[in-house]
């Protein structure tokens, strides 16, 4: 079968990839960037291997053999799921894959704001590491003896709750309802806001959540606070949080996703100082890519025996989320 894979690969994952063909699986690699190639190749593709390049209406018109778009991850807002549907194309996603990595990063991007890490790394570079502005340490702290709001209680806070609390951190989580066994206190969103040192985001971008953490929620949030977005860059009005990061409301925050990507250089966030920042990379691990393949591949096989997918999209429960590129 042929199968695209809609993202760039190392040299390592390049090879496993051109592997599959001994087993009558064709996988062509295409960069993001190269956007002639890819609508050529699916022209021919019967399998498109999503990553966060959005599959819009327009990509499956010009891909008249699709029949599967399995997307790496789980967020599904980078599909356009009407249209899908009406080409009769199976969608799938991957939960759990890469809830470890993600749940990593969103710890690293923790103690990267507490610690003031980039600010260091960079004065070391300088030769100031020894002459950095003590005015710096009131921004220092800990993880323990902090209180971390979770908002949303799925695979990547199911792995953060304990370790946090290992540390000493009170766990406060909301989600649609107490979870029985969640390590941590269940509160409404309004509550973990205003309770939380460090708030960090777990839920889909829907039509519900979008904007979630708008001017009104941040300037509720504890003074001195943090923010940590590993989730989705929509759920955040971008503009609210860099004033508050400006204005010292909070004292910093952590994104690795951006309601617009590739971020535009001129974002004034780019330009703060106390703000950690990665490029949707929280996902990206070979151990992701190992789980992700596997469940891939799977699916592949039971496409071609007619057989039903793993965890194939079912309708009636995903089409009310906005298509953005993230």
């Amino acid at each position: 079968m042929k199968i695209v894979f809609h993202y760039d690969a190392g040299p390592a994952l390049a090879a496993r990839l051109d592997a599959f063909a001994a087993d009558g699986l064709h996988v062509d690699v295409c960069p993001v960037a190269d956007a002639g190639r890819f609508k050529s190749l699916m022209q021919e593709a019967e399998i498109l291997w999503h990553v966060l390049e959005p599959v819009t209406e327009t990509v499956i018109d010009f891909s008249p053999k699709l029949k599967l778009i399995q997307k790496f991850g789980v967020g599904l807002n980078t599909i356009d799921l009407e249209a899908a549907k009406a080409r009769n194309i199976a969608v799938s996603n991957l939960p759990g894959t890469n809830s470890r990595a993600v749940a990593e990063l969103t710890l690293a991007l923790m103690l990267a704001a507490l610690r003031r890490i980039p600010a260091f790394d960079k004065a070391t570079r300088a030769g100031q590491g020894w002459s950095w502005d003590p005015a710096l340490q009131d921004s220092l702290g800990e993880i323990h003896g902090r209180t971390i709001g979770l908002v949303g209680y799925g695979a990547v806070p199911r792995i953060l709750a304990p370790i946090l609390k290992a540390m000493g951190a009170e766990v406060l989580y909301t989600a649609r309802t107490a979870k029985p066994d969640a390590q941590g206190q269940f509160c409404p969103l309004e509550e973990l806001i205003a309770r939380s040192d460090i708030v960090s985001l777990h839920v889909p971008l829907t039509a519900e959540t979008e904007g979630m953490l708008g001017a009104d929620a941040i300037a509720a949030m504890k003074p001195g606070a943090i923010l940590i977005n590993t989730a989705r860059g929509g759920l955040v009005d971008n503009d609210a949080l860099a004033a508050a990061l400006r204005d010292g409301h909070l004292a910093a925050a952590g994104l690795d996703t951006f309601a617009a990507e590739p971020v535009d250089p001129a974002d004034p966030l780019l330009a703060l100082d106390n703000i950690m920042l990665t490029p949707h990379v929280a996902w990206l691990t070979p151990e992701t890519i190992d789980r992700s393949l596997e469940i891939a591949v799977y699916n592949v096989r039971r496409l071609a025996a007619g057989e039903a997918l793993h965890n194939q999209v079912a309708w009636e429960r995903s089409l009310a989320a906005p298509l953005c590129r993230q």
